[in-house]
């Protein structure tokens, strides 16, 4: 029996030929094209179940179900933290141990009680419950305690009383100054009595400069050097060596009407004007403002605060603050610009405060705390101020600052909440937070050259 090709030689084989070359080519890129089309397929489909099994809660295999519940945990995990429970600290990556001055500082628009009755149209996710004062305080409450500040400067508080009353039990001491005309709130300033002494205070009521009904409070606090030596382990010689540290803090609730951006603008400016003066009269003592400026991040004004200065007739009044987007209208482009900036004397003159000026000018060198300490692209902007600060069914923003002058350091600072926790939450307050503005935090420390009193 004539032997078979494939057997010729025990196991050599003959070459095959051209015409079997040629077909085993192409079997071998058929079989290459298949399995990389399989591996695609393979591929699609497991991002397929995945994507489907995410959405339904289900799985097709255990690699797949076990990294999803891993990262269904982790997801869990990060929106506990911030809704079950307290918000973040982070902190600054540079070494400041050397600085053992330091100061925790709140500020907090709390949201009026008669605010929030006259405007019920602001909450309608909020049930009634979480409205009402007697709950909110007990929240507000026990989230300070959380954060153990030594300052504390509240907006909108038309219920001063109980919160003395509740603070007096911690340790803090207060002043309180309401707006005039007829609003009932205003703004109140609380410190440690084991930490700081109040050297000076006084009041802006910006109705005496044809400024609207807005106040604000500026307080001269100076830290008790025997908590401080404590902290520091210096002996006494040390101590009466060391000069004691003391700061102007300056609480303010600017007018809430995006349209009048001379009167908002008048505010800051004024104010601004006396910190100045009040930290000369006390040694160039460092400055902190802190509140609800009613401006947005990179608005004209917030560049005023950050930059020192304001060509003022280069902004449209109406836009001056940043809360409102430009109008639609169906008139020309050119008429529009023209109108935006066209500003009448007497804005310039509330704006400015006095005839002719333009220009605006200030002297304090301020920085914003949040944009000194890194934090989450989850809440924070790319200039690194908080994503949103106050939350309600017509606004969603950050209007609420502190900002602190040369001499201080932010250490740390406590998150806001993230914004898809915000949405999700679908208002403030609620059963964990007790007002419709998130609180900033901040660490401060008095850096060892700043010259104080």
């Amino acid at each position: 029996m004539e032997s078979s090709p494939r057997t010729l030689g025990r196991g050599k084989r003959e070459p095959p030929s051209l015409i079997e070359q040629t077909h085993q080519t192409h079997s071998r890129k058929r079989r290459r094209v298949v399995t990389v089309e399989s591996e695609i397929h393979v591929h699609e489909k497991r991002y397929e179940i995945s994507s489907s099994n995410s959405r339904r809660g289900g799985s097709s295999s255990p690699w797949i179900d076990e990294r999803q519940r891993k990262k269904n945990k982790r997801r869990q995990r990060s929106k506990k933290e911030f809704v079950d429970g307290y918000r973040k600290w982070v902190f600054s990556p540079h070494d400041f141990s050397r600085y053992k001055d330091r100061v925790c500082i709140v500020s907090y628009n709390i949201l009026g009680v008669e605010n929030a009755l006259k405007h019920p149209y602001l909450y309608p996710q909020v049930r009634p419950q979480f409205l009402n004062w007697d709950w909110r305080k007990k929240l507000i409450l026990k989230e300070l305690n959380h954060y153990e500040p030594g300052i504390l400067c509240f907006q909108e508080v038309d219920r001063y009383s109980d919160l003395a009353d509740l603070l007096q039990k911690d340790g803090f001491k207060g002043v309180y100054k309401v707006r005039t005309g007829k609003a009932n709130d205003g703004c109140a300033v609380f410190w440690k009595e084991e930490l700081f002494t109040l050297l000076h205070q006084e009041s802006i009521e910006f109705q005496k400069f044809g400024l609207r009904d807005n106040v604000a409070q500026l307080c001269v606090l100076k830290m008790i050097r025997s908590h401080s030596d404590s902290n520091q382990c210096v002996n006494s010689q040390n101590s009466q060596n060391t000069p004691s540290r003391s700061l102007l803090l300056v609480n303010i609730h600017v007018l809430f009407n995006p349209n009048r951006g001379d009167i908002k603008l008048g505010q800051v400016r004024l104010l601004l004007e006396r910190a100045h003066a009040i930290s000369q009269e006390w040694g160039n003592i460092p400055v902190v403002i802190a509140g609800d400026l009613n401006s947005m991040p990179k608005s004209p004004i917030y560049q005023f605060l950050a930059s020192s200065s304001l060509d003022i007739l280069l902004h449209d009044r109406r836009k001056i603050s940043g809360q409102i987007e430009n109008e639609i209208s169906s008139r020309p482009l050119t008429a529009q610009l023209e109108d935006a900036h066209r500003w009448s004397e007497e804005e310039l003159r509330l704006a400015a405060g006095c005839d002719g000026v333009t220009q605006l000018q200030h002297h304090l060198k301020l920085c914003s705390a949040y944009t000194g300490i890194p934090g989450s692209y989850r809440t924070r902007d790319n200039c690194g101020e908080p994503l949103a600060t106050s939350y309600h069914s017509k606004f969603m923003g950050t209007v609420d600052y502190i900002w602190h002058s040369q001499g201080l350091v932010p250490v740390g600072v406590v998150e806001t909440l993230p914004v898809d926790i915000l949405r999700k939450i679908r208002g403030l307050p609620n059963e964990k937070w007790g007002s419709d503005h998130l609180a900033l935090v901040c660490e401060l420390a008095f850096v060892d050259d700043s010259r104080v009193t």
